[in-house]
């Protein structure tokens, strides 16, 4: 920096909260998403006004109106496609997208694919509570078979979507899982969800304390968590516990759950890999009662960003002269309607 040069204000955490009262349930786990959110963002080096949140329909698309920042309330399971294209055509603007298990994976379940395809250089935040709590408890796409709610009163006949399966199917670049009430881990995947270039995709798994509370009480309570999570970390061996004496590993293709000791050791397990698409989606599948939930990365890789190339487009279209648009409307066979 030259030595006349402004600097910089100090964001705090402070300067993302806005004016407007935060208008969810008590108890909500939403709150924790926001503050952490919040928290994190004055770390990032990026001026506030840099910052976008786009939203849809649901309980977690309040979000943008919490933040100080810049942001949309859009319309229903859209949100990424708004983003798009904000961020094809404001490609120096950090991009986010909060949803919900219903907004992104009903209704919005395309746009969610094919943002996520396309590698847009966006964040987007997926709340996961396993219902539909805007409209008052009704089973959503996350919820699990057999759910009973007021609109499935003697149970859903719906089997339940994985988000991270679905995200790892579009071969997103990014893709991971936390859990609302981890702080800390919640706050490192907002950091790498961020500093990766291209598309991210956080499921974040929170509870609806009205109508579904104890959704992912397995994971989240503080008794039980050290058996049922399972942290991913890149290039270590899959041990969990509270103990730290489990761990995963393969026969063949399928994962299996062995004790440490009596002849099983960690040099026996499964050594994670953020690059290994294959490896993601057999973790993806892992799930209670007969595996831990794994949260962490499960994919990180490089891949050209969706708006680079398309700006990359345009500026070698205005390098050949074809930045005149009446010029190219006007070329060929034209008339003029009196």
């Amino acid at each position: 920096m030259h030595s006349g040069a402004p600097s910089q204000p100090t964001l705090t955490k402070k300067d993302f909260v806005s004016d407007q009262d935060v208008r969810w349930c008590p108890g909500c786990g939403d709150y924790a998403v926001l503050s952490q959110v919040q928290k994190v963002l004055p770390e990032l080096g990026v001026a506030r006004e840099k910052f976008v949140f786009v939203s849809g329909i649901g309980c977690s698309s309040r979000f943008p109106y919490y933040m100080n920042t810049y942001g949309f309330h859009s319309i229903h399971g859209r949100a990424p496609a708004l983003a798009t294209g904000l961020k094809a055509t404001r490609p120096d603007l950090s991009v986010w997208v909060v949803t919900g298990d219903g907004d992104g994976l009903s209704i919005g379940g395309n746009h969610l694919i094919h943002a996520l395809r396309r590698n847009v250089d966006m964040n987007i935040l997926l709340f996961n509570n396993r219902i539909y709590g805007l409209t008052k408890g009704q089973y959503s796409p996350t919820s699990e078979l057999g759910k009973v709610t007021k609109s499935s009163p003697v149970g859903s006949a719906d089997y339940p979507v994985d988000p991270v399966t679905v995200a790892l199917g579009a071969e997103g670049t990014f893709v991971a899982r936390t859990i609302d009430v981890e702080t800390r881990h919640l706050q490192e995947m907002i950091r790498r969800a961020f500093l990766h270039k291209g598309g991210a995709f956080i499921e974040i798994l929170q509870n609806c304390n009205v109508f579904n509370d104890g959704a992912w009480e397995s994971v989240s309570d503080k008794e039980t968590r050290g058996d049922m999570q399972l942290v991913l970390e890149h290039a270590k061996p899959l041990v969990f516990g509270k103990r730290r004496d489990k761990g995963i590993r393969l026969q063949g293709l399928q994962p299996e759950c062995v004790t440490l000791g009596d002849g099983v050791s960690e040099a026996d397990l499964l050594v994670h890999d953020e690059r290994d698409l294959t490896l993601g989606f057999i973790l993806s599948h892992m799930r209670p009662p007969l595996f831990p939930t794994p949260i962490g990365v499960f994919r990180a890789v490089e891949r050209p960003a969706y708006d680079a190339l398309v700006n990359q487009q345009i500026e070698r279209a205005r390098a050949k002269g074809r930045d005149d648009l009446d010029a190219i409307i006007s070329r060929g066979s034209t008339w003029t309607v009196g």
